[in-house]
């Protein structure tokens, strides 16, 4: 059975899961009616969740951007195509912590930290549809 989501949703829950360490924060599908729900051991994120969210034959659990390869992966891949002359200087930055506000401030000064958002934008949504796909999930644009 293909489970309908939007789109936005989707992406909502993985910035969700995404923001802090594992398993701070958690996102579910629910198979069949696609209800996304937010949880959370930390915050009140509004509706309280079913008793059985974690039920992995009833939910799905939205991936992180960790999990779906989108971290330093995604920021070396970026650095490779659009700033060649500063890759090895950005995987030096992943080397060690504080990488990301190295990474962004070097493109900051290279004019290129809007181009990096872009990219990252749309390396997230095709890692999302990817993902949606392979869970028997549609993806839709607005609500019906």
């Amino acid at each position: 059975m293909t489970t309908r989501v939007l789109f936005s949703e989707l992406l909502e829950a993985f910035e969700w899961v995404s923001v802090v360490g594992p398993f701070e924060n958690e996102a579910f599908v629910t198979l069949g009616s696609g209800k996304v729900w937010l949880v959370s051991d930390f915050d009140d994120v509004g509706e309280e969740p079913p008793a059985d969210v974690g039920d992995e034959s009833l939910y799905l659990p939205v991936p992180s951007k960790n999990e779906l390869d989108l971290g330093r992966s995604l920021a070396l891949q970026f650095a490779a195509e659009h700033v060649p002359e500063h890759s090895m200087e950005i995987r030096g930055f992943f080397a060690r912590p504080g990488a990301y506000s190295k990474f962004k401030g070097l493109l900051e000064a290279a004019g290129m930290l809007d181009a990096w958002h872009t990219y990252e934008a749309n390396g997230i949504g095709q890692a999302l549809r990817a993902w949606a796909a392979e869970n028997d999930i549609e993806l839709a644009d607005k609500a019906p």
